[in-house]
């Protein structure tokens, strides 16, 4: 049997608008009210899941969805950047946001990096092909790029050239450890 996995991004928050590293804050009344506003694009699925973050666990509720939250699935771990907007982190430390930006292995930060999320996140996905159904998780865009990274079996630094917009849907089929990736739905408007 075929697994077919739906990745949905978050709804807006002040931590995407102002680009700062998220610092677990809630989502703005605009991205509640646009996932509210497209809950019924979303089809059911017997298994959700979501990223522990605040926005991931509001975006979930808004649509209608009974999501685990799960740590495997956590944005990744930005260390003493995390809450500091990029403009005001490469200001200070222009030598580890490059670092960061073009080594996957770098953690200048003291958190995670890229290649340790796409790990994470990877072993997740591999778990999951064993099994068979419908499978949906409100993720970090990060984690959406580190799933679509490892399903392609791509080079941990393409995570860069993903983007990954507010509530959109990323569905990965898969069996026998081979996947499919269909990206960039926007929910709401099939």
């Amino acid at each position: 049997m075929t697994l077919r996995l739906t990745l949905i991004s978050p709804a807006t928050s002040e931590a995407l608008r102002e680009v700062r590293f998220d610092d677990d804050g809630p989502l703005d009344p605009a991205g509640i009210a646009r996932a509210e506003a497209v809950a019924s694009a979303v089809e059911a699925s017997p298994r959700a899941y979501t990223s522990p973050s605040r926005r991931c666990r509001s975006t979930a509720e808004a649509l209608g969805l009974g999501a685990e939250p799960l740590d495997a699935l956590a944005g990744c771990a930005m260390g003493r950047w995390r809450g500091q907007t990029l403009a005001a982190v490469a200001a200070a430390e222009e030598a580890g946001v490059s670092a960061w930006l073009s080594d996957p292995t770098a953690a200048p930060h003291g958190g995670e990096s890229l290649h340790e999320l796409r790990v994470r996140v990877g072993a997740w996905l591999d778990g999951l092909a064993d099994g068979s159904g419908r499978v949906t998780a409100v993720v970090e865009p990060d984690v959406v790029r580190a799933a679509m990274v490892h399903a392609l079996a791509a080079p941990d630094a393409m995570a860069w050239r993903l983007d990954v917009r507010p509530l959109t849907a990323v569905h990965l089929s898969g069996r026998a450890g081979r996947w499919n990736v269909r990206a960039g739905e926007s929910l709401g408007q099939r």
